[in-house]
């Protein structure tokens, strides 16, 4: 899967024109008519040491293999392209994995721990600003005894590491196929996954079941088509009511939602809502002279009203966040309910104000981007300007610009207040607090608590008892709380359209967040 992070590649599809290599059908598949997947995002990259975007990963999850996968409802990784993988050590710092017999990819070649070490390193040579090298900088180095062997060496210790690998930043690919220092920009992929890419324009992309595949996974059709529409909500909802898209998985509004639920059956349609761990942060610029103020903080943090931003802007399609960490992923918490409340309190935000010495009107720019994290965040940044306006503590507006200036405005440190998403690589707690803090962070807001970034974090990242970490995310989520650098404003659910005669989509809505393709079909 993918997370909505650090700046991206340029669009792969921008620069496409190319036929890519046809694919095996599978054998036994049941149904050989294609399955029309839509869209809002675009992939950015086609490549994995470069993709680090929702779109990219679903090409990644179908198009490549990992060593492990989250099967549907799991959250502990389990074998894919690996026989078996283990920790050889009590620290957590040697990682072993042996890789099943036979292993293809999409054109034949073999697969052997040659190409999963030159995998790894290839990412992390490359280093790319817009891929995930960032996930694997605890990654030492990698050895191949032997064909089937990989070992990897660890500079701390870090129980994460198998969630990492078996996310879409583990995707292997053949060194026979890959440049070891340079992205590959013809916009074709070898993969070894259940499906080879056998098209992509800048209008979508063709997958075909892979008949070289030996995973784990029953592919249950013969083609799926993934068709982009660009952040274009409207003329995505038209064609799914139109009939040209079987499933829409993601960037409908909810009012778009709202208007095909009213001719769902008419359609020939169903709204399915599913379990989501996508997150949404208002992200404050610690070096800003008007953020800087914790008081600032702490009382935008007690006049949000998230129940009233969910029922206006998402009609109940979200849910109130008030943790880093979301319900269904263990360190899940509740400390800014606990400190802020529900409900806002203009009474305690002006005392903290007061305190700090501020008595006028604070003013302050509140920045979106229109389409990265989400069709409705103008929106959602307008409704919490107006909850700030009506205080009558804050003088604040919205200004939304392009994602490329966006994230060079954060950069720079130009914004005091600011919006991120997360969609989480791997549903582990660590994936949704480790990034957040320390130097270099991603949400890039300079924030840093030594007892974070030097105690906490180490002591989750070297437990394999994710469940015995607990009492640790609780104590993070306690000083973050009270720092308040960020402030959670919603958790998502998942929420796609299908037609009444696809089957198999309830498999593609879980925690891992990955879209398995191969999971639907149509019904006889």
């Amino acid at each position: 899967m993918s997370r909505v992070k650090h700046s991206p590649a340029i669009s792969v599809i921008s620069v496409l024109a190319a036929t890519l290599l046809s694919a095996c059908s599978i054998t036994g598949a049941s149904d050989e008519s294609e399955i029309i997947v839509g869209i809002a995002d675009d992939v950015l990259s086609v490549d994995p040491a470069s993709g680090y975007d929702p779109g990219s990963w679903i090409v990644f999850n179908n198009v490549f293999q990992t060593l492990l996968t989250f099967p549907v409802g799991v959250l502990e990784p389990q074998p894919e392209a690996a026989e078996s993988c283990r920790f050889t050590d009590d620290d957590a710092r040697v990682y072993r994995c042996i890789l099943k017999e036979g292993m293809e990819f999409s054109n034949g070649e073999e697969l052997n721990s040659s190409d999963v070490k030159f995998t790894f390193e290839r990412t992390l040579a490359i280093k790319d600003p817009g891929g995930p090298a960032s996930m694997f900088q605890s990654l030492k180095s990698v050895e191949a005894p032997d064909d089937r062997t990989v070992i990897f060496k660890l500079k701390t210790s870090d129980a994460t590491f198998p969630s990492k690998i078996a996310s879409g930043a583990g995707s292997i690919v053949s060194e026979d196929d890959y440049s070891p220092v340079g992205l590959r920009r013809d916009g074709e992929a070898v993969g070894s996954g259940p499906y080879t890419l056998t098209s992509l324009t800048e209008d979508g992309a063709t997958f075909s079941a892979n008949g070289n595949y030996k995973g784990s996974v029953d592919v249950k059709n013969s083609k799926v088509k993934l068709k982009f529409f660009h952040g274009d909500t409207e003329s995505f909802k038209n064609a799914v009511t139109g009939g040209q898209v079987d499933v829409a998985y993601r960037g409908l509004t909810a009012r778009n939602l709202s208007e095909i639920r009213e001719e769902e059956d008419s359609a020939g349609l169903s709204v399915v809502e599913g379990a989501g761990v996508e997150v949404k942060h208002m992200v404050f610029n610690m070096n800003d002279p008007v953020t800087e103020i914790l008081g600032v903080r702490k009382a935008i943090a007690f006049l949000l009203d998230r129940e009233t931003l969910i029922n206006s802007v998402h009609e109940g399609t979200t849910l109130p966040l008030y943790s880093l960490v979301p319900t269904g992923i263990i360190g899940h918490d509740t400390a800014f309910f606990d400190a802020y409340g529900a409900q806002p309190s203009r009474n305690k935000a002006k005392r903290v104000l007061e305190s700090a010495g501020l008595t006028d009107r604070v003013k302050l720019t509140l920045w979106s981007t229109p389409i990265r994290y989400g069709p409705s965040t103008d929106e959602e940044l307008k409704a919490i300007s107006k909850q700030l306006n009506d205080s009558g503590l804050f003088d604040t507006e919205v200004k939304s610009v392009d994602f490329e200036q966006y994230e060079k405005g954060i950069s720079a440190g130009k914004y005091g207040v600011y919006v991120k998403g997360w969609v989480p690589d791997y549903p582990d707690p660590e994936n949704f607090t480790a990034p957040f803090f320390g130097p270099g962070n991603v949400l890039g807001n300079n924030y840093n608590n030594e007892e974070v970034t030097n105690e906490i974090i180490p002591s989750t990242a070297a437990s394999r008892d994710r469940s015995a970490t607990e009492g640790d995310f609780a104590r993070m989520h306690r000083i973050v709380a009270d720092d308040v650098p960020m402030l959670p404003i919603w958790q998502s659910q998942q929420n796609i359209v299908v037609k009444k005669d696809v089957r198999g989509y309830q498999k593609c809505l879980d925690a891992s967040t990955i879209f398995r393709f191969w999971e639907l079909y149509r019904a006889a």
